[in-house]
């Protein structure tokens, strides 16, 4: 999976970057079809925006934007949204698809007749 961390108008620190790299390190949990996942922290007037854009097979794009005073908790809520986004995209995708094999031939065997 392709990983871009990027800050425009602000230093990130290393525990910054170690933090965001466990979160990015969790969304495969979610939804295992992931190609990529664009972090970008930006600074203006004091506030924070953390923004995340995932990107998935077949063109599925995730994004959240979260503004705030806090970065860490941007950072968090930032990410919870995008789980929310890729666990729904998994569930959808799913669904979609019939009963697997061994459903489908439970379904089909004659009762046996005595």
């Amino acid at each position: 999976m392709k990983v871009s961390v990027a800050a425009r108008h602000m230093e990130l620190t290393e525990a910054m970057k170690q933090y965001a790299q466990e979160k990015i390190d969790r969304l495969p949990r979610y939804y295992d079809g992931l190609l990529g996942v664009d972090l970008t922290f930006e600074r203006n007037a004091g506030n924070v925006t953390v923004e995340v854009v995932a990107t998935g097979k077949r063109k599925a794009v995730f994004v959240s934007r979260q503004e705030g005073d806090d970065l860490y908790g941007c950072v968090d809520t930032c990410f919870h949204k995008v789980e929310e986004q890729l666990r729904r995209h998994k569930d959808k995708v799913r669904d979609r698809q019939g009963p697997t094999h061994e459903e489908s031939m439970a379904l089909k065997t004659p009762t046996e007749e005595e």
